[in-house]
Formats: structure tokens, sequence, C-alpha cells
């Protein structure tokens, strides 16, 4: 028996009412379909109308740095500004967010763009598009003064049974993995002040994240030290990200991309956070970096 010859065993009263519900609910989810997918689309055109573009990023500097009134500092933000006004738009509100909200938190309409230097993964390929990489980078590790345990590696912190700290939704817990890290030794905190009060605490013995940030860390602490590159942590590629409905805003954002890498504009907005010529994109795309 299929539904409809269930329902003629009710009142004609019940089916009247199951379908009147039925086609509201149908329409309410349609409505709230396509409200969500025009306010998407219209992100471009909101940046070409000069209105104002939501930019979520965690504090992860140099990447991203909440400054007064959580002004957007640090490199991918200023990146993002500089873009973002040859595009048509100088208004921004800034969304600060842990790490692990910034993916949920655009798909929850929150905020239009990560500028948190989010590295492109297949995994979050399939959650957001990417922009071509901002940057190349790798990772190090920030530990102890003097480095007491000679740690240069994964492979070192494996060999010896170390616990290593590290953001949760970080790639450097992927490559920990890859490495041969067993999960239990892997500590995953919030972010990059976590990492490196994880370390001070002494509940790892080292942290694992990007060089830039791991080097800004140990620079303002003289408990600390920084590694040099991981010679077995993969290179990290940077960028944007959009929704997955975003295809012409980041279109947009990749043709401005190609007069800007590298300019002298970018290189003065971008220089005071320790990017240099040695950081620019190696010619990876997007496209092959989500393939994996």
């Amino acid at each position: 028996m299929n539904m409809w010859q269930c329902l003629g065993t009710r009142s004609n009263l019940f089916r009247r009412v199951f379908l009147n519900v039925a086609a509201v609910g149908m329409a309410a989810l349609a409505t709230a379909a396509f409200a969500g997918s025009a306010s998407a689309q219209s992100l471009l055109d909101k940046i070409k109308n000069g209105e104002t573009v939501r930019l979520g990023f965690s504090n992860e500097p140099p990447f991203s740095i909440p400054g007064p009134n959580n002004e957007p500092l640090g490199w991918v933000n200023a990146m993002a500004l500089d873009l973002l006004k040859k595009l048509g738009t100088a208004k921004v509100e800034p969304v600060v967010t842990e790490w692990g909200s910034l993916i949920p938190g655009m798909h929850a309409d929150r905020l239009d763009i990560i500028t948190g230097g989010m590295y492109i993964l297949p995994d979050r390929c399939r959650n957001v598009l990417f922009t071509e990489p901002l940057a190349v980078l790798s990772a190090a590790l920030i530990v102890p003064k003097g480095n007491p345990q000679n740690l240069q590696s994964y492979k070192d912190l494996r060999e010896k049974g170390l616990t290593v700290a590290t953001g949760a939704g970080w790639d450097d817990v992927q490559n920990a993995r890859k490495a041969g890290i067993a999960d239990e030794k892997i500590l995953q905190v919030a972010g990059s002040a976590e990492v490196l009060q994880a370390v001070k605490a002494g509940r790892a013995a080292a942290g694992v994240g990007d060089f830039f940030t791991m080097r800004e860390f140990a620079a303002k602490d003289a408990s600390m030290d920084v590694t040099g590159l991981l010679p077995d942590s993969p290179k990290g590629y940077p960028a944007l990200a959009f929704l997955p409905n975003q295809q012409a805003t980041v279109d947009a954002f990749n043709a401005a991309l190609k007069d800007y890498i590298g300019s002298k504009v970018m290189m003065e907005s971008v220089g005071k956070y320790g990017y240099t010529k040695i950081n620019l994109p190696d010619g990876t795309t997007a496209a092959e970096l989500c393939k994996g």
C-alpha cells in the first residue's frame, strides 16, 4: 500500500491538512533556499557597489590579527583589503572567531570571505572555493629555549615519543599523522596562542605551525625558540576562501591577483608582517592543490 492509499483510510479533513502543511513547508524551504542562494550570489555585486563585506578571521599572526576594535591586520587581511579596493569597496566588517568556526560561520551567513590564511586542501575544497594561492609556506616547531630535545622534524617527535601541540583543524594535524605520530601524541588546541601556552606549560614538547607564526611568537618570548623549516612537512598554500556558489567572485579576485601578486603595492602592504619575495607563489594552482 502506498502513501496515498494509506491517506485514503483517514478522513478527508486529515488529508487536506496534511497536503496544506506539506505544501507550505515545501514552499518555505524553496523560498529559504532561493533567498540564501540569491544573497550569496550577490557578493560580487556588493563589492562592485561599494557595500560592506564581512571578513572572517581568527587571531593567527602574522596572517590575521585583530587590532583595536578588531581592525583586520596581518598580511592576508592586508592583501584582501587591497584586492577589495581594486574591485570596488573599502568597507569591511571584521568577524573574529575561532579557527574551527570559520567555514561553518561562512555557511551560516555570518561572514563573506575567510581571510585567516587558510591553506588549500582537498577536504576544504569540498566546502569552500579558494582563490589562487597568496603565498607558499612551510611549517616549523616552537620549542623551549635552547631546544633541549633537539627537535628538527616530525620524525624526531615520532622517534622520541613526544607530544606535539597544534591547532584543531590545521593541516599540521594531518601532516603529523602522515609522519607517523600517533593521535594521542597530537595535542589539538584552539589556535596559535594556545599552541604556545601548551609548550610553555609542558603539556607538549613542541608546537607546530606555520613558520611565520612560530617565528613571531619566539621573537616575542625570550623563553622560546623556533626551529628551521621542517624537512618532512609539505608546503602550504594559503588563499582567500568563499562559499561554493561564489565562482564569479573568485574569478574576479583571481583576475585582480594577476597584476597584484609581487607588485610594489602588495609588498609594501605585507612587508611589515614578515612576508618577503621568497614567499611569493611558485606557480602551483588551486585546482592542482584541490586534487591533492
